[in-house]
């Protein structure tokens, strides 16, 4: 069965849904924060004209979901899939940001743990790229049970720290 890149995912805390062309300013209002880039090797994607580039991308990619507070309704950030691969069986999940109001964990946790529940059911791996200096991206993907497994150029050509989650320690690891 073909990977669904684009799933509605339901959780307590939010729902992921495909992004769509009219969810650039609502989107746009997240990412505007220049202290989401910080560690981030892309760190001017704040800026409009750069953020464009990168929603522009987004929706080119077929895989990319936003991520609405199910509390009030608001776009809180994204995600998405990438890189299916069925001969290795695994799939990338990357490019996630998130308000600042809504980083400490439980968000992404939740977000992780809705999209990873889904790729599980189609490959047997999941790989996240970190930027090298992206100290905080690495912890948070190391508190969902990544593993640190090497690093490799990500999608744009930059050196990235790999981490691996397979479906057998995922299940072993249950529901957080």
């Amino acid at each position: 069965m073909p990977f669904d890149y684009q799933p509605v995912l339901k959780g307590k805390l939010l729902e992921l849904r495909p992004l769509r062309p009219e969810d650039f300013d609502d989107l746009f209002a997240v990412a505007a924060d220049p202290l989401i880039w910080e560690q981030h090797p892309a760190y001017d994607r704040y800026q409009p004209e750069v953020f464009r580039i990168f929603f522009r991308e987004a929706l080119e990619s077929g895989g990319a979901l936003v991520a609405v507070d199910t509390s009030d309704g608001r776009i809180i950030g994204s995600s998405r899939f990438h890189g299916y691969n069925e001969g290795r069986s695994e799939v990338e999940i990357g490019w996630t940001f998130l308000a600042r109001s809504h980083w400490g964990g439980r968000y992404n946790g939740e977000m992780k743990q809705l999209m990873l529940q889904h790729a599980f059911q189609f490959v047997d791996h999941v790989v996240f790229l970190v930027g090298l200096s992206n100290r905080r991206s690495q912890r948070a993907v190391e508190k969902i049970g990544g593993v640190r497994v090497g690093s490799r150029p990500d999608a744009n050509g930059r050196e990235s720290v790999v981490y691996r989650i397979t479906a057998a320690a995922f299940r072993r690891r249950g529901p957080r």
